[in-house]
C-alpha cells in the first residue's frame, strides 16, 4: 500500500524532512514505526520505542494498534505541550 507518512516539530527536525511516500505492506501504525526505525539513522532516533511519539491516521488521533489503509496519511509528532 502507499502511504502519505508526516513528521512534525522535532520528528522532523531529526528525519530531515516534512513527508514522504511510503510504500509498504505492514498493517498498522506499530508496525509502521518499526519499519521505520528499521531504516536506521535519523528514523531510529527520532521514532525509537520508549520516545512517546504521538500517531494520526487521517488527521486524527489513533493509538499503534489502528490499522492502515491504501492512501492513508500518517503523521508523527512529539506530545504537545502548552500553558
Amino acid at each position: 500500500m502507499l502511504l502519505t507518512v508526516r513528521y512534525f516539530a522535532s520528528v522532523r527536525e531529526a528525519i530531515g524532512a516534512g513527508s514522504e511516500q511510503v510504500t509498504t505492506h505492514v498493517l498498522s501504525l506499530a508496525e509502521l514505526r518499526d519499519e521505520l526505525i528499521a531504516r536506521g539513522v535519523p528514523y531510529a532516533g527520532a521514532l525509537a520505542r520508549g520516545k512517546t511519539i504521538r500517531m494520526a491516521l487521517n488527521q486524527v488521533m489513533r493509538n499503534e494498534s489502528e490499522l492502515l489503509i491504501d492512501g492513508a496519511e500518517v503523521a508523527f509528532f512529539p506530545p504537545v505541550t502548552g500553558g
